[in-house]
């Protein structure tokens, strides 16, 4: 377990994170001749090895997912607020789950 979380740092060369982590990414956007950084906050939902990450986060009453490439440049920091305990890589579930139901147990 510790070398596959090894080699998933290596190859990201970002922090090691799994579905059910809380996690806020900075990435730069472009806007016109400016740069900016902004972050985007939620629950990994979806982890491809080595290509994307998918983000839910909750606005008001609606969900918003951001699919993120592992590798980009424009991806500035990932910080992982907590760690998740779920029983699947793919959480597709959890964009069914509302209120009180949609928390994840921290590890």
């Amino acid at each position: 377990m510790q070398i596959i979380k090894n080699i998933n740092e290596y190859f990201s060369g970002k922090a090691a994170f799994k579905a059910g982590d809380t996690v806020n990414v900075d990435y730069e956007i472009k806007e016109g001749d400016k740069n900016r950084i902004q972050s985007f906050q939620g629950i990994i939902i979806k982890k491809q090895v080595n290509s994307t990450f998918t983000i839910r986060k909750h606005s008001g009453t609606i969900g918003v997912e951001r699919i993120f490439q592992i590798n980009s440049p424009m991806i500035k920091n990932i910080k992982i607020l907590r760690s998740g305990k779920v029983r699947r890589s793919k959480i597709y579930y959890f964009r069914t789950l509302i209120g009180k139901q949609a928390q994840i147990k921290n590890i």
